[in-house]
């Protein structure tokens, strides 16, 4: 094989693969930022505040480690929902519900029909755990939105690191005589198999 040809096909071949790269950037930037802003709207259409600095709502010492950063802040992104579901709701829930979970307490509503003041705790804790799924919703996809920004970033300097190296290619290909043999060390045409 003649060196201008192969430095073509490897010229051609990197170009491809930047193509390919720099378009995958793209997309993930639009995830990035279609997932983000979506994330972002539908948390802040729901209006919720974390307790204010110096509130009781944070005095809990099983809240206050964890959301004391985020203390009268609205709640707009996904580690603030899961820093409020599982430090804030949860907490309240398991305090509502003596740790039982919703299923345990459904059974026991169901056994025990008249108990209204049963049937009040179920209903409260389907509502916290429904909210708290929805938050956690929120914050695995605020996590893919992360992913896919780092992704972004990856597959971009990728696609122009891909970009240099054929550009350069291209030009060494164009400076390379066309009667040049490709040199491989150790390999000679009279080694090759009789056919």
């Amino acid at each position: 094989m003649r060196r201008k040809t192969f430095d073509t096909l490897i010229s051609t071949a990197g170009l491809v693969m930047a193509a390919v790269l720099l378009a995958a950037s793209g997309l993930l930037l639009w995830a990035h930022t279609f997932v983000s802003d979506n994330v972002r709207t539908q948390l802040a259409a729901e209006k919720i505040f974390f307790p204010k600095a110096g509130s009781d709502g944070l005095n809990d010492p099983a809240i206050k480690p964890y959301l004391s950063k985020y203390a009268g802040q609205q709640l707009v992104n996904g580690d603030q929902a899961k820093a409020y579901a599982d430090h804030f709701i949860a907490v309240h829930l398991k305090g509502i519900s003596g740790g039982k979970t919703y299923s345990e307490l459904s059974a026991e509503a169901q056994a025990a029909p008249t108990d209204t003041v049963l049937a009040g705790k179920v209903a409260t804790v389907f509502k916290g755990e429904t909210l708290r799924g929805l938050l956690l919703n929120a914050y695995a996809f605020g996590t893919m939105a992360k992913v896919a920004f780092i992704g972004f970033w990856i597959a971009l300097g990728s696609g122009l690191g891909f970009l240099v190296l054929g550009a350069l290619g291209v030009v060494h290909a164009r400076r390379t005589a066309y009667d040049v043999a490709l040199h491989v060390p150790g390999w000679h045409p009279e080694h090759q198999p009789a056919h």
